[in-house]
């Protein structure tokens, strides 16, 4: 493993419990500590927790801050309070994506998680976008971020923390004290189960990683992440989506405020929802043995009309899935198409999405 990839504040807590690591961007990161199998359905049936400290971490602080962001991002934010969340998109001047990122509101500053290969560069989009007079504050190097994710994450929490995390709703963030000390707790996360995201300082999430440990939650790396994110259609940056697919394509249309006059790429987005999209994703079910992987071409017959970004067998489900961009007359549920597999061409569907529900 190379000496230039970047470890965060819990690398020697992983080395102990010898996992088995995998360059993730700039990062050096866990990819699995027992098998992705076993961590995967720890997380769907009771608790597992992964280190998510790579993440970009920002605090916008400022007057105007709230008012900035609602003229800047598509989504509509005006009806936002402190304490909740929000999801959304920063968007280039051509409509594209340039992340994906979760806003949390607080009375005087917005705290903004984002993904760590595109951290430089949305710290750049805030700073070419936001007025001189809002500061932001990057705390990605300090603060340690873990995702405690299953049905058992706030059972399992409540006794290290000084009030119950139970009352917390989803898309909901408060402060707490968790062993004693400072903690920031978002009831959000990226795999499709209950569960929650703590922001400590370094020292605390030391410990909070051996308390959890001790508690019998599992560790669990990229691999199981990926996996559960796709069961539950929640798209990867750089993937799924990048500068060159719009929301529209991507099927975040819901994320779009068409009522706001004014944030980035609403030209060039209002002007594509005109004309109609050139390619639309979809959720496929493979019908046949394969597993559908990036880039893998879809068949409509002999025309080839869309590629794979996403696929996996799915743990939960028993049977293959994929996310891919087809054109659109081919984005129908209940289409029937192929997805080329090596030299095989395997029966697929396209299906709703999500793949996976948790039950409530």
């Amino acid at each position: 493993m190379t000496d230039t990839l970047r470890r965060t504040p819990l690398f020697s807590q992983h080395q102990a419990l010898n996992a088995r690591f995998t360059p993730f961007g700039e990062w050096e990161m866990p990819l699995q500590y027992s098998s992705i199998l076993q961590e995967h359905h720890a997380v769907r049936q009771r608790v597992g927790m992964f280190d998510i400290s790579h993440m970009g971490k920002f605090l916008l602080h400022g007057a105007g801050v709230h008012a900035a962001l609602q003229t800047l991002v598509p989504t509509d934010l005006s009806r936002l309070r402190a304490g909740q969340a929000k999801y959304t998109v920063l968007l280039n001047e051509a409509g594209g994506i340039v992340d994906d990122v979760i806003l949390y509101i607080e009375e005087a500053a917005v705290r903004c998680i984002v993904n760590a290969a595109t951290a430089a560069k949305d710290m750049a989009w805030l700073r070419r976008y936001l007025p001189p007079e809002c500061e932001i504050i990057d705390e990605s190097a300090t603060k340690v971020l873990l995702a405690v994710q299953g049905p058992a994450a706030t059972a399992t929490l409540d006794p290290l923390c000084a009030d119950s995390l139970a009352p917390l709703k989803p898309y909901r963030h408060r402060a707490v004290k968790i062993l004693g000390q400072p903690a920031w707790v978002a009831r959000t996360g990226y795999t499709g189960e209950d569960g929650v995201e703590i922001l400590v300082d370094s020292d605390t999430g030391e410990r909070l990683w051996q308390a959890l440990l001790e508690a019998g939650v599992a560790p669990c790396g990229l691999g199981a992440r990926d996996t559960l994110r796709l069961e539950a259609a929640m798209l990867l940056y750089g993937q799924d989506m990048d500068e060159e697919t719009t929301p529209l394509e991507a099927g975040l249309e819901w994320l779009i405020d068409w009522q706001k006059r004014t944030f980035v790429g609403r030209e060039a987005l209002w002007q594509q929802k005109q004309e109609g999209i050139e390619r639309q994703l979809v959720g496929l079910e493979l019908q046949g043995k394969g597993i559908a992987r990036h880039d893998y071409p879809i068949y409509w017959q002999a025309q080839a009309v869309g590629k794979v970004t996403s696929g996996t067998l799915s743990p939960t489900l028993g049977n293959a899935i994929a996310l891919g961009y087809v054109f659109p007359e081919f984005a129908n549920v209940g289409r029937e198409l192929t997805v080329q597999v090596r030299d095989r061409h395997v029966p697929a569907v396209v299906v709703p999405r999500p793949f996976y529900r948790r039950p409530r």
